[in-house]
């Protein structure tokens, strides 16, 4: 395993992240998950990324329980986690007022079994709270030892640089890292985010960087194909894929996933590695629902990313040729990610 400084912070985080979006307490049965996590561990993955929001709490409650059932030391691993969606029917189940983050976090830390998070996340921009409440409130939790960094996810480039601002006026924590989606089909963040974040020392820890599995080349193209059983577009969470599941997509995707295999590689591996050659990410987060998914993933970090290589499959893959310049879909709209 390979480990990265998160932004310019002192905090060492594994090149391959664990998560459990839609895993954890909703997409696999709690034995399956504890497996994952205990192939996380036996892999060097030392990070783990999760949210109070992700099935409704019970993706916490199952890492927590799979952490202390491996017996894995606290101070050998980073916990991560996020606050900002709702998480009841109040007004103040939500958002990120001083209220919610505290309360959040407290709840977080019950269902992980924890006395600290490693880092909290803002899940998305807030446009009702103060910011200063919000970084100040992130403050007094890093002063109580209850959190040791914190950060973002899904923020602008102006939204982070308005809260660095803030900060070093207040005299508060910095932010050291933002969790965006990123892959080979959506680089978004390369124009304005990354710039704005090399410069400031934050780092990425992406999220999607295998497209929910459209990269791994599985979904054959073609009026009528049906998605392979088992997968991720036959379930609960298929519905939300739909951007992703279209001819115009999958068949410039069959083409790199045979220039990966003429390499020698799988497309996952490929993907991942294309990613993490960006020296702005400190991690990759990746999801599986069996140890073996996880194994997998990490052979990409022996990939060689040859140049001529690199520039061929993003050619293929150029994201202005896959989508409509109408095309409207935005990850920041979109609930609990």
């Amino acid at each position: 395993m390979e480990y990265r400084h998160l932004g310019k912070s002192g905090l060492e985080v594994s090149a391959l992240a664990y998560g459990n979006w839609i895993t954890h307490g909703s997409q696999i049965e709690e034995v399956a998950a504890e497996a994952c996590v205990r192939a996380s561990l036996d892999e060097g993955i030392t990070t783990f990324d999760t949210a109070d929001v992700y099935a409704l709490g019970q993706a916490e409650t199952v890492l927590g329980r799979a952490l202390k059932s491996v017996g894995v030391a606290r101070d050998s691993i980073e916990i991560f986690t996020k606050v900002y969606w709702p998480t009841g029917p109040n007004p103040n189940n939500r958002g990120l007022s001083r209220k919610h983050i505290v309360e959040s976090l407290h709840a977080s830390l019950d269902r992980l079994q924890t006395d600290h998070v490693d880092l909290l996340q803002a899940h998305r921009y807030d446009y009702e709270a103060p910011l200063e409440e919000t970084l100040r409130a992130f403050d007094d939790l890093v002063r109580q030892g209850k959190v040791h960094y914190v950060g973002v996810s899904e923020w602008t480039a102006e939204q982070i640089a308005d809260a660095l601002r803030l900060a070093d006026e207040m005299g508060f924590d910095r932010l050291v890292s933002n969790q965006p989606q990123y892959s080979l089909i959506w680089r978004v963040i390369e124009a304005e985010v990354v710039p704005l974040c090399e410069m400031e020392g934050i780092g990425q820890i992406v999220w999607s960087p295998l497209a929910q599995g459209i990269l791994t080349g599985k979904y054959p193209p073609g009026a009528g194909a049906a998605p392979p059983a088992g997968t991720r577009a036959t379930g609960p969470e298929g519905g939300e894929m739909g951007w992703l599941l279209r001819d115009e997509v999958l068949e410039p995707v069959q083409a790199y996933a045979a220039l990966c295999r003429e390499a020698g590689y799988t497309p996952a591996a490929v993907a991942l590695a294309w990613v993490l050659r960006n020296r702005n990410v400190s991690a990759a987060i990746v999801g599986a629902s069996r140890p073996e998914q996880i194994k997998e993933n990490v052979r990409a970090l022996d990939v060689v990313l040859e140049s001529d290589f690199v520039e061929a499959m993003e050619k293929v893959l150029e994201p202005t040729t896959l989508f409509d310049p109408a095309f409207t879909f935005s990850p920041a709209n979109r609930s609990e990610m």
